[in-house]
């Protein structure tokens, strides 16, 4: 089923020939949501919305009070991420709708499903600079799929059930509704289900069948192909039917930042990820491929590196729901528009009918070339000269021990590159981050939605000391509403990604990346760095269980000991070398050809290619 006919039943399921009823704008609102299936909201109140919270208080729907509207907004994130629903929050007028800009903007990139719900200041004093009034409607149309702005309580319901059908339909989004004063207080007359004029439809392509013949055709002639697969596969919930095809097909898979998860690790087939912290064997199978068949990505540059210079010698099958997408970066020989649940059933179907008809396409030589790369350079980590612990091996161990029926958020920088390499994705919507945005701050906020998503999954929100210093005041929302996220704090005393930088391309000038005095030998005992602020004793003033892990022999036991808690957040505060880079890396402007293995160091691609 469809997302638009998901929302659509839910609207038909509790249309029971309501009666009309007369309610303030406020209370329509609350009664639309409720409608729509909403069963938990994020949000802070503040005057402009203060009818609305008002109604709340007569509903069933669970609402969390955040701290600050920016971790309303991740968290929405975070539950739309794991359930596959509409994410919603909710916040006042002025300073706390432009705090949502940011997850706006970011579930814009990343097409995330959310309505995010702002008070507005009352319609006639609109424009005039009122106290906390901000255009939304301007400041979010960039950033949104749609932007709303209410002036009459009599458009309500229907705004509200278009703002879900559009978050959830085609490729999906933020929506952002902004409601007057007025509109709120206003009286109307309820009536559900709204007629939707503005439902965005569901993709008709009259040329799919034949372009999925073409697929099929370039798929059983290739040589060297390759499926290159984005996030739009998890969006469609199109992984059971991807597996399928990859295993008829027998070409090697490579899952880029927001697919990881969407086809399992443990499978064979699976190089692992592409593009500027790449596994070696993923980002050399796109260079000499023949072919990309590539399926809900978009050819983002930090996948691609220099565009000129990527996968020179490929043709192009690319499938998306998004027709801005086809050709946008790259031209496609075979574009086609459709949504992945829709398309590859038919294109596994076309396909096994070609081979029946020509035969498999004969991949023996391109393995050979593929699984040599894979065997030389092997995702690892060398042991940090500084004594410190490898950050790599606490995020390996962290994933060893919770497994893949765990949740995996991360912020962004270091810790987000070496998350994606050292845990083990074996489901979809098990790995959680702020890809095309790159927010940091994102983790600890999108942990407590997806906690709140899968309450019976353990969520992992692994962060690095800048990003959790930015949103860290949730956890007395986790703490307060028993939401029992475990949180590791990749602690090197520094912006790390901003520092890997500074090291390898501005002569080791560390302008403003060090977060702490601390001693370039953190090894050595009798040089104690002075940390500010001290996270065991802030997890323990924020209701928290704090912990601490300074040694490599330690690490396995405090992974331990938080996993035996589960009735309230852990935090662990893991001193690690600030010296650990990520590797593999494709420098900024190059060509993917020329990624590094390690500093001044390249791989030996075959000559055969």
């Amino acid at each position: 089923m469809s997302r638009t006919a998901a929302v659509q039943l839910r609207m038909d399921e509790r249309d029971q020939a309501m009666e009309p009823a007369h309610m303030s704008g406020a209370e329509a609102l609350i009664r639309s949501l409720e409608r729509l299936g909403v069963q938990h909201i994020f949000g802070i109140p503040g005057g402009a919305i203060l009818p609305t919270y008002d109604a709340l208080m007569d509903s069933s729907m669970n609402h969390i009070l955040v701290r600050h509207e920016q971790g309303a907004g991740h968290a929405a994130q975070g539950y739309a991420m794991v359930t596959g629903e509409v994410g919603v929050c909710l916040a006042t007028s002025g300073p706390g709708a432009t705090n949502l800009v940011t997850p706006l903007a970011d579930a814009d990139m990343d097409s995330v499903p959310m309505v995010a719900i702002t008070g507005q200041v009352n319609a006639e004093v609109l424009g005039t600079d009122a106290f906390q009034e901000a255009d939304m409607l301007n400041i979010a149309a960039p950033i949104t799929k749609h932007a709303y702005l209410v002036t009459d309580a009599d458009e309500i319901p229907k705004v509200m059930a278009e703002a879900f059908q559009l978050a959830s339909s085609g490729r999906p989004g933020p929506v952002l509704v902004d409601v007057t004063k007025t509109a709120q207080n206003g009286l109307t007359t309820f009536r559900w289900p709204p007629r939707c004029d503005q439902a965005e439809p569901e993709v008709q392509n009259h040329e799919s069948m034949r372009r999925i013949r073409s697929a099929a055709e370039h798929i059983q002639a290739a040589k060297r192909p390759v499926f290159y697969i984005g996030g739009g596969i998890i969006k469609a919930n199109a992984s059971e039917p991807f597996r399928a095809l990859a295993q008829t097909v027998g070409a090697p898979v490579v899952t880029t930042l927001m697919a990881r998860g969407a086809f399992p690790d443990s499978d064979r087939l699976n190089l692992g990820m592409p593009g500027m912290h790449g596994a070696v064997a993923a980002v050399g199978a796109l260079q000499q491929a023949d072919l990309l068949i590539t399926l809900g990505a978009r050819f983002d540059d930090r996948v691609t590196g220099k565009l000129d210079s990527f996968a020179p010698e490929a043709r192009v099958i690319h499938v998306d729901v998004d027709p801005a997408e086809l050709s946008k970066n790259r031209l496609a020989d075979v574009p086609i528009l459709g949504s992945l649940d829709q398309v590859l059933p038919e294109l596994h179907t076309t396909v096994k009918d070609v081979f029946t008809q020509y035969g498999a396409p004969k991949l023996e030589d391109w393995w050979l070339q593929l699984n040599r790369l894979r065997n030389a350079y092997p995702l690892g980590w060398t042991t940090p000269e500084d004594g410190g612990i490898a950050p790599q091996q606490v995020i390996e161990k962290i994933g060893e021990a919770t497994g893949p029926e765990a949740v995996y958020v991360a912020g962004v920088g270091q810790h987000q590159m070496w998350s994606s390499q050292f845990i083990q994705y074996e489901r979809p919507r098990q790995w959680l981050n702020s890809g095309g945005l790159g927010t940091m701050g994102y983790s600890i906020p999108a942990a407590m939605g997806a906690q709140v998503g899968n309450p019976d999954r353990t969520v992992w929100a692994i962060d690095g000391d800048g990003c959790f210093q930015m949103t860290n005041q949730e956890l007395a929302t986790c703490a307060i509403n028993n939401i029992p996220i475990k949180v590791a704090i990749i602690n090197n005393s520094s912006l790390g990604m901003v520092r890997q930088w500074q090291t390898l391309y501005y002569d080791a000038r560390y302008s403003n990346s060090q977060l702490n005095k601390v001693s370039d030998h953190i090894g050595q005992q009798e040089q104690q760095p002075v940390r500010i602020p001290d996270f065991v004793m802030l997890a323990k003033s924020y209701g928290c269980v704090g912990l601490r892990c300074e040694r490599e022999e330690d690490i396995d036991a405090v992974i331990a000991q938080a996993m035996e808690i589960h009735d309230r957040p852990v935090v662990i505060d893991f001193i690690v070398s600030r010296n650990s880079m990520v590797w593999p890396m494709v420098p900024a402007g190059v060509s993917n050809s020329d990624i590094q293995v390690a500093r001044d160091m390249t791989p030996e691609w075959d000559d055969d290619a």
